[in-house]
């Protein structure tokens, strides 16, 4: 079935406000403009749905680059805490009593969340591989995850470890499966938990498999800095592409401590940036130099990372916060246009992931489409519409979210995803480990 949006208004791709109809057949957008699809010659009337647009606004769906879905379990777990504090005392002995059967509801709820707030695609970085891919493979949503190698021992080889055959075999039953829905990346955690022979080794792997990489990068100011005192002087970014990590695409997540040098670096190697606004905040890691990464051409794009550091997938929190930051720490109100902040949630982030057809709303297009209540007073009065959907509009607002042509959320309703008994599982897995620890 085929579905035809009527009387709506859609953002192009271009960032203007349009008003006409958009056609989704199959997969892809067909068809958007003023004029009216039904009245053209050979129109399959009875093969399409048709949803009015009265009260509603069309966005391309946003990508979240940079997640750890299976984290949902943590909650609010870990509040208060410095980064590496909040890492060894809380979150790694947690995470040690996780199972695959608690991963797989937590990775549902995750994505359920996320479809809520019009998500359509994530990047996630964690174990349980098996258990996420499910989890994507029935909800319906679009991902790149990511499985690889962290290194505690210096002198580790990656290849005297089970995750390098691991990484080899993910790759093969997973990357482009599920009709292109699911791509598979390989990670390296960091620089202060690899070393260079892992690096290398993960680096040189990518390339053979053909496969994108993931990293945390310059997080924290004593990870920058603790990190060119190990490292001969080496920034972090310098460090990595050194060892040739960036010769694949990368994702680098956090960035906050990285240096004007870096971010050339970042942009002649094509590495894309997951900007996470909140995370970074709430663990009082800082406030990333968005503006002067973008100006100096690093493609940048919106994350939530995991839930024990922020608490919702929500990336319309992300898109608020990431403009508002960017102003403040620039002293500068002009900075970071609303076309430029959409941009972070929809095209940027689709061209991290290498979905090159996918985050715009334009004819030939994957059908990834967001409709938005915008009948609320909070998006009233409406001087300027693109302005109320970067600064008014809230995540609640959605009310229809479309991956590949399927609706997976409506009205209140997910399609794909019994919540509720995702809801009661998560919430036993939470109650089991804490007793646990």
């Amino acid at each position: 079935m085929n579905t035809l949006f009527t009387n709506i208004d859609y953002l192009s791709s271009e960032f203007t406000l349009e008003q006409g109809f958009v056609l989704v057949e199959g997969t892809t957008i067909s068809y958007l403009g003023p004029d009216d699809p039904r009245k053209s010659v050979g129109f399959d009337h009875k093969n399409v749905q048709e949803i009015p647009g009265k009260g509603r606004l069309m966005v391309p769906g946003f990508y979240n680059i940079h997640t750890h879905i299976p984290m949902t379990l943590l909650r609010g777990y870990a509040e208060g805490l410095p980064l590496q504090q909040w890492l060894n005392t809380k979150i790694f002995p947690f995470e040690a009593l996780m199972t695959p059967q608690m991963a797989l509801p937590a990775s549902e709820l995750a994505i359920a969340e996320m479809l809520r707030f019009g998500t359509v695609s994530f990047s996630d970085m964690y174990d349980f591989t098996h258990e996420r891919a499910e989890a994507v493979r029935t909800s319906g949503i679009k991902a790149n995850l990511s499985y690889g190698a962290i290194a505690f021992d210096p002198e580790e080889r990656y290849e005297n470890t089970p995750r390098k055959a691991e990484v080899a075999s993910l790759a093969q039953t997973y990357h482009n499966t599920c009709d292109g829905r699911l791509k598979f990346d390989v990670f390296v955690h960091s620089e202060y938990l690899s070393n260079p022979y892992v690096v290398q080794a993960v680096g040189q792997q990518a390339r053979e498999l053909g496969i994108n990489t993931h990293i945390h990068l310059s997080e924290t100011a004593r990870e920058h800095e603790e990190a060119k005192a190990r490292r001969g002087g080496l920034t972090p970014t310098q460090y990595f592409d050194s060892l040739e990590f960036f010769a694949q695409p990368c994702t680098a997540a956090h960035a906050v401590w990285t240096e004007p040098e870096d971010w050339q670096l970042l942009a002649e190697r094509g590495v894309s940036v997951a900007h996470n606004p909140c995370s970074n905040a709430k663990l009082g890691s800082g406030i990333m130099p968005l503006c002067g990464m973008m100006a100096a051409g690093v493609n940048v794009g919106l994350a939530t990372d995991g839930m024990a550091s922020n608490n919702n997938h929500n990336l319309f929190k992300e898109l608020y916060l990431a403009s508002l930051l960017a102003k403040a720490s620039t002293l500068d109100a002009a900075s970071v246009s609303v076309p430029e902040a959409l941009a972070l949630a929809t095209i940027n982030g689709a061209r991290s992931q290498g979905r090159n057809q996918a985050g715009s709303l334009k004819a030939g297009a994957a059908a990834d489409l967001v409709l938005l209540d915008t009948t609320g007073p909070w998006m009233h009065p409406a001087h300027d519409r693109l302005n109320n959907l970067v600064f008014s509009a809230q995540g609640s607002d959605v009310c229809l979210t479309m991956v590949d042509g399927k609706v997976l959320f409506s009205n209140g309703e997910w399609k794909t995803i019994d919540v509720e008994r995702t809801i009661a599982l998560t919430s036993k897995a939470t109650r089991d480990i804490v007793s646990a620890l």
